[in-house]
Formats: C-alpha cells, sequence, structure tokens
C-alpha cells in the first residue's frame, strides 16, 4: 500500500512537473535594446547655395542699396524709387543693383547701377502694370515714407545690411518689405508708409 502511494505522489509530481516545463515561458534572455550609435552634429550648412553667394555679394558690394537708391532716383527727374534687387555679375553685366522707380508721369524705368563703382550701366523702360497690378503711381507719391527711408529705419531696426526691397499694398496705402542680410542670416522686415514696423 506504501509502495503504491509513493509510485502514485512520485507520478503526481512527475506530472505536475511536466506541465510546468509546458506552460512556464522560456528563460531566454530577451535582447537588450542598444543605444544608437552616437551621430556627430550636423555640419553646418554649406553656404555654396545661389541665394547664399548672392548675399554674400550684396554684403561685400562697394556701393550699398542706398547709395544705388540716390543715383537711380536722378536719374531724369522726380522719380522715387519703389523696388530693388541685387544681381551677381553675369557675363558682360557686372554685379549691379536693378532699381525700379517711377515718375509723377506714371512711367516705370528700371536703372542698372554697378555694385561696384556706382554708375549707371543702363535705363530700361517696364510696363508699370507688369509689376504692381494693386499699386497706382499716386500711391507712391502720397506715401510720407519713401523707399530710402525704410531701408534706414529697417538697417537700424536690424542692424544688418539691406540688399532687397519690394512694396506691396495693404489696405489703401504702400508697405515696404526690406531684406536684410545679418551675420548669418536673412530677416525681412515691413515698413508703412509712415515710417513705423509693420507687425
Amino acid at each position: 500500500m506504501l509502495t503504491r502511494t509513493t509510485c502514485a505522489a512520485a507520478l503526481l509530481a512527475l506530472t505536475a512537473g511536466f506541465a510546468t516545463a509546458q506552460t512556464a515561458a522560456p528563460q531566454t534572455t530577451a535582447p537588450q535594446p542598444t543605444a544608437p550609435a552616437p551621430t556627430a552634429p550636423a555640419a553646418p550648412a554649406a553656404r555654396t547655395d545661389n541665394a547664399m553667394n548672392e548675399i554674400d555679394a550684396a554684403k561685400a558690394a562697394k556701393i550699398g542699396l542706398a547709395q544705388a537708391l540716390a543715383t537711380a532716383e536722378s536719374q531724369g527727374g522726380q522719380g522715387r524709387a519703389i523696388d530693388a534687387d541685387f544681381e551677381k555679375a553675369e557675363g558682360s553685366t557686372p554685379t549691379h543693383w536693378e532699381i525700379k522707380v517711377v515718375y509723377p508721369d506714371g512711367k516705370l524705368v528700371e536703372h542698372y547701377i554697378n555694385a561696384d563703382t556706382g554708375a549707371l550701366i543702363k535705363s530700361e523702360n517696364q510696363p508699370f502694370e507688369r509689376y504692381f497690378t494693386r499699386l497706382k503711381v499716386s500711391d507712391f507719391q502720397n506715401a510720407k515714407t519713401s523707399l530710402k527711408d525704410a531701408l534706414a529705419i529697417a538697417e537700424q531696426k536690424t542692424g544688418g545690411k539691406a540688399f532687397e526691397a519690394e512694396v506691396e499694398r495693404e489696405g489703401s496705402s504702400v508697405v515696404y518689405e526690406i531684406t536684410v542680410a545679418l551675420a548669418d542670416k536673412t530677416q525681412e522686415i515691413k515698413i508703412g508708409p509712415d515710417g513705423n514696423v509693420v507687425q
């Protein structure tokens, strides 16, 4: 009887052990997540693209935008500069400023000013409506602040050097958008017809 009980107990223990072995999770060690390999900090973007080269060239120009505006406005009467762009040398055309000037009679002329010497390269008549569909000549004449004034305000506010200027209409008046080159970036600032910065 004792032997039979002992055998039954051993059999029960063996069965229980087998069942436990079947249901227990395998004791394998899960692989620990590995930290990503440290990466070197991204190098600053190389300033070789065309836009940055143009900005650097504008900053290095002997003739600044303010002087180019004055030269352009002195051509042909009581003109008022309303738009300006910097262009690098291309072909036989040297590095220059392209300044659009509007005159009281509605004529729009684009003057090309040499960025190294300040000399007038050439002047071209342009159709006013091609560039300024929402603006009229009177909008510029009525603005208390000229583009040249707006340029000085933008440079003073930012501490940078202006290299591009555009004009647009907001409400019933003109607003100048000046792009200024800083040490490592550009900044746009809007100046209203009263000389105040537009938020």
